[in-house]
């Protein structure tokens, strides 16, 4: 199994490198599932409703919004997440590459910002990236989310253990995700080298709504 892991991103990394370096001839691929994952993820999102109901969930803002719109070998989008009393602050950004595998099946390849200080608040600014390209960004090796569409909802996750993370002893991460019209599910969690939760909440994901 993770040997085929191993091999799945390995050749995921090759195959984006051959794509980034032919993007600007590169023939339109962006599909109408593509469009329509975008469409539902795209927007401002928090999760003051389930923060109200249940106190182990903190009132988080998900901004979410294109970049790079001129790209046409797949759709790139910016992700923010900020207390929502202090959106000045977010405590995670990254990139996400949308593209599709097959009919049923997209995936969301992540990538980090070498200066994320300097696009803090450019989900309401999408043109901040002009400054800079697909290239200079750090591709997350192992942490491709592989969602899947059932007609009514995307669907999916990272695949095990393969998404090296060191926050707070842990040894790999993982993300659960579902996208839906007006909602996103995302349930973010660290384990350590023996399988043990050591970060992220316990009972589900968080629930943010447009």
């Amino acid at each position: 199994m993770l040997n085929y892991i191993f091999m799945r991103t390995t050749v995921r990394a090759l195959l984006l490198l051959f794509i980034l370096t032919l993007s600007e001839m590169a023939v339109a691929q962006i599909t109408e599932n593509v469009n329509q994952l975008t469409d539902w993820m795209t927007g401002e999102f928090d999760s003051s409703e389930q923060a109200k109901q249940d106190s182990a969930y903190l009132d988080i803002s998900l901004n979410i919004t294109r970049i790079w719109s001129d790209k046409t070998n797949g759709i790139w989008l910016y992700v923010e997440h900020a207390p929502s009393d202090s959106l000045d602050e977010p405590f995670r950004q990254h990139v996400y590459f949308v593209s599709e595998i097959n009919e049923n099946e997209i995936s969301l390849d992540m990538y980090d910002l070498t200066d994320p200080d300097a696009f803090v608040g450019a989900w309401n600014d999408p043109s901040e990236f002009a400054q800079i390209t697909p290239f200079d960004l750090n591709y997350q090796d192992g942490c491709t989310i592989f969602l899947f569409y059932d007609g009514f909802q995307f669907s999916g996750d990272t695949n095990e253990n393969s998404c090296k993370n060191t926050l707070r002893g842990a040894s790999y991460s993982t993300t659960d995700l579902i996208i839906l019209p007006e909602t996103i599910k995302k349930w973010d969690r660290g384990f350590d080298e023996d399988g043990n939760q050591v970060w992220g909440v316990d009972d589900g994901p968080y629930i943010f709504k447009k």
